[in-house]
This record gives C-alpha cells, sequence and structure tokens, in this order.
C-alpha cells in the first residue's frame, strides 16, 4: 500500500516510522509496476508534479502548445515535473538558482536552463508572450512574472512558496491573455486525483531515470540531509532507508 498526504510526518506521526497507523482510507494500492523504493523516491514532490502535469494537460496544453516552464527545477517537483513533461514531448525551460547544476537538468530533459534571477524580481504586469504552460513551486514574484510571460490562453499550475506565500501580481494576464491559475494542493487531494496521478506516474515515468536521480540514506542520516535540502545542497530525490 501507498501513503503520502494528510499531514503524515506533520500533524500526525509516523512519517518516517517502520510501522504506523493510519486510516485506512488515507491508503492507496501500490500501482503496478512501481516498487515500493521507487515509490518513496518520487514521493510526495513526484506526486505533486504529476498533479500539476494533469492540471496543464486538462487545460488543453500540449507539446504542440509550446514551451513549458519549471520553476524551482532543482527542487523535488522540479526534477520529476522536467522528467515527465520531458518525456511526453514538452520543450521544457527550466529555472534556477544553481546553474552549475544545468547539466544535470538538460540529462533530464530540460532544452534550455535560465537562471531564476529572470523571475525572482519585481516585473512588469505584463512581460513578452513566452510559455504555454508553467509548473511553479516558488510562489511570490516568480509566480507573478511566470503569470506575466504565459502565452495567450495558457496556464499556470502553483504547488509551492519557495520564495513566499505573497502574489505581487496583476490581473493584467488574466483579463488580457486570457491565463488560468491553477492551485495544486497535494496534502488533501481527493482520493480519485490521487489514485489517477500516481497510475500516470508509473506509466509516464521513466524509472531508469528515477533511479539515477536517487541517493539512499539511512534514518541517522535524515536530520541531517533535512538541513542540506533546507540549504539548497541536494539535487534530485533522497530515500529515507528505515531499517538502516
Amino acid at each position: 500500500m501507498l501513503l503520502n498526504g494528510f499531514g503524515v510526518g506533520e500533524s500526525h506521526s509516523g512519517g518516517l516510522a517502520q510501522r504506523a497507523r493510519v486510516k485506512a482510507d488515507w491508503l492507496l494500492p501500490l500501482p503496478a509496476g512501481l516498487s515500493e523504493r521507487r515509490a518513496m523516491a518520487l514521493g510526495t514532490a513526484g506526486y505533486t508534479a504529476m498533479l500539476c502535469v494533469m492540471a496543464l494537460q486538462r487545460h488543453g496544453v500540449t507539446a504542440e502548445s509550446g514551451e513549458v516552464l519549471v520553476t524551482g527545477a532543482n527542487g523535488g517537483v522540479g526534477t520529476v515535473a522536467i522528467s515527465l513533461l520531458s518525456r511526453l514531448g514538452y520543450r521544457v525551460v527550466a529555472s534556477t538558482g544553481r546553474l552549475n547544476e544545468a547539466g544535470f537538468l538538460q540529462s533530464l530533459g530540460a532544452a534550455e536552463v535560465i537562471s531564476r534571477d529572470t523571475f525572482s524580481n519585481p516585473g512588469k504586469p505584463l512581460a513578452k508572450e513566452r510559455f504555454a504552460g508553467v509548473v511553479d513551486a516558488v510562489g511570490s514574484h516568480t509566480l507573478a512574472n511566470a503569470c506575466a510571460a504565459t502565452r495567450y490562453g495558457g496556464a499556470v499550475a502553483a504547488c509551492g512558496l519557495a520564495q513566499g506565500m505573497d502574489f505581487p501580481g496583476s490581473v493584467a494576464p488574466f483579463i488580457l491573455r486570457g491565463i488560468s491559475l491553477y492551485g495544486i494542493d497535494s496534502v488533501m487531494a481527493p482520493m480519485t486525483a490521487r489514485s489517477a496521478a500516481w497510475a500516470r506516474l508509473a506509466s509516464d515515468m521513466d524509472l531508469a531515470k528515477l533511479d539515477s536521480l536517487t541517493q539512499e540514506i539511512g534514518l541517522g542520516d535524515a536530520v541531517a540531509a533535512g538541513a542540506r535540502i533546507l540549504a539548497g545542497q541536494v539535487r534530485g530525490r533522497l530515500v529515507v532507508n528505515v531499517d538502516a
């Protein structure tokens, strides 16, 4: 069985436990073709990335629609989003504060890597139209500027707030270009959406690529790894072996 979200590890104990008592209706069957280790390598970040991709596709953003921007590209959501989108045929532009990792992002499928400074400062209400879709895990000025650069009728899937919870933007892209902003909640998403997202991960994710960006650590290393994640010193995915 598979469990993520619902506050487990936050408001409900058991996130790194060998055994945990949880509500039965929080559990999903592990999708066929996805091992327990790979499911946890994808984790909530990968599942959230899939929810973002599904939102863009429901909106009608196809590979032929134009480029898709992924912000926070070296993070958990970003790395999986790049891998998924590129495998589905999209041209992905990755925005990151770690340009030294450009080669890594390109190996995941990014066609272009740009500095996060392009979006992280106050910008204009409308920018030059460029992106058919956006997966944003950053928020604040980055989200506002990504919306300003989204093409007519495009869509932005917002799932994070690494830069901030504020939205210092304008209604101009929504009114003058008819773009849509989708809020992506992974914690309390309904089971139908969860099941669909995990099934899509099992079928659409390049599992060999997932393995290449996954590192296993022991339970005793989890706290130190958390500090490295907050400091932006970890790339790819970490799987905690609770028996090590």
